[in-house]
């Protein structure tokens, strides 16, 4: 299928209310095996800790799942939050993805903990693996183990030890790195690697983003020319109307994130509609709706054309935030599955 600009999947596996573990997972598996049967380029798990509308805290786990039910989609991390992770376990975790789906595999990186300071300290409880400060190194470290020459350290004695991610590696999966910073796009720009804008997540900043990190993109082997797309928000429906019903859980639990507040399991689109909003999360829901993709399957098109045009992109990665009703299956998200329908179909004319 002819898809333009082409389209990739951000899941971050909600869970809404009355659903378990194994309900959400389900709906992901059946939404990337759509994505796969739509022609849509990746599907890529985030990772978040602690939140109960949150599933997806093991990317590799359920990219693993997923590789296994599908068929062409790469399959990927959006992304391994590093500091919370020793950099030889990431690397073997994705050679041994890459030796599962050869081909198919993409290790996205960020270098936010994805979770509270609470959560960060338990999963370093180890000792300081991979700390924030030392993000650059852990990269290049990464970088060397997967290569099938791996990496050299020296120890103490003077001797030289080999280290590899796997014994005999055939292929190394890409390695992207996600931000919403300054901070980010340089360091990509600087190690020659392909960058992702969380535009989801932020929406601040990305032009200066973007900019420097085509200025100052320094080519590398494997990645000769700067590569890059964005995240967006989407929820996609027959009508405005049911688009805007639809987008109203995530809106409300972004809000109450933002505020501090408790979090919860995703609500569903009855139980925010009988729940008005107080004037502080109203007016950070209305400031949302503005950069979020809520529209009918041509207004939504036309969205993400302007978007990938405006910031010189050929691939968008939508994160399907469509709620479901009530009376909707548990082990499905028919929300978002229509989002991605009728996005390829609006984009495939």
């Amino acid at each position: 299928m002819n898809i333009s600009p082409r389209l990739s999947v951000l899941d971050l596996v909600p869970v809404r209310s009355a659903q378990t573990s194994r309900g959400a997972v389900a709906a992901s598996v059946r939404l990337a095996q759509l994505a796969d049967r739509l022609g849509f380029t990746r599907y890529w798990f985030a990772e978040h800790h602690n939140m109960p509308a949150v599933a997806s805290t093991t990317p590799p786990v359920l990219i693993a799942a997923i590789a296994t039910q599908t068929e062409r989609i790469r399959v990927g991390s959006g992304g391994v939050m590093l500091p919370n992770h020793a950099p030889l376990v990431v690397a073997e975790q994705f050679a041994a993805l890459e030796a599962l789906a050869p081909g198919r595999i993409d290790l996205g990186i960020g270098r936010a903990p994805g979770s509270d300071p609470v959560i960060t300290q338990l999963l370093r409880i180890s000792g300081p693996t991979a700390e924030v400060d030392r993000f650059p190194d852990h990269l290049a470290d990464i970088l060397s183990l997967l290569s099938p020459d791996g990496a050299t350290l020296r120890l103490t004695s003077g001797r030289e030890y080999a280290i590899t991610a796997t014994p005999a590696a055939s292929a190394v999966p890409p390695l992207w790195l996600l931000g919403s910073s300054d901070y980010s796009a340089k360091l990509a720009a600087e190690l020659g690697l392909p960058y992702v804008f969380a535009n989801h997540f932020s929406g601040q900043g990305l032009e200066r983003a973007l900019e420097l990190y085509r200025t100052g993109y320094r080519p590398s082997e494997a990645h000769p020319e700067p590569e890059t797309f964005l995240t967006a928000n989407a929820s996609v429906a027959p009508t405005l109307d049911e688009a805007r019903a639809r987008a109203l859980p995530q809106l409300r639990s972004m809000a109450r994130l933002q505020l501090g507040r408790p979090m919860r399991p995703l609500e569903t689109v009855d139980e925010a509609q009988a729940a008005p909003a107080d004037s502080q999360a109203a007016e950070l829901i209305t400031a949302m709706e503005r950069r979020w993709v809520i529209a009918d399957a041509a207004g939504a098109a036309s969205e993400l054309r302007t978007l990938a045009a405006r910031h010189g992109i050929d691939e968008i990665m939508v994160a399907p935030i469509a709620g479901s009703y009530a009376s909707e299956p548990l082990d499905r998200t028919q929300g978002r599955e229509q989002t991605l329908e009728l996005l390829a179909g609006a984009l495939a004319e």
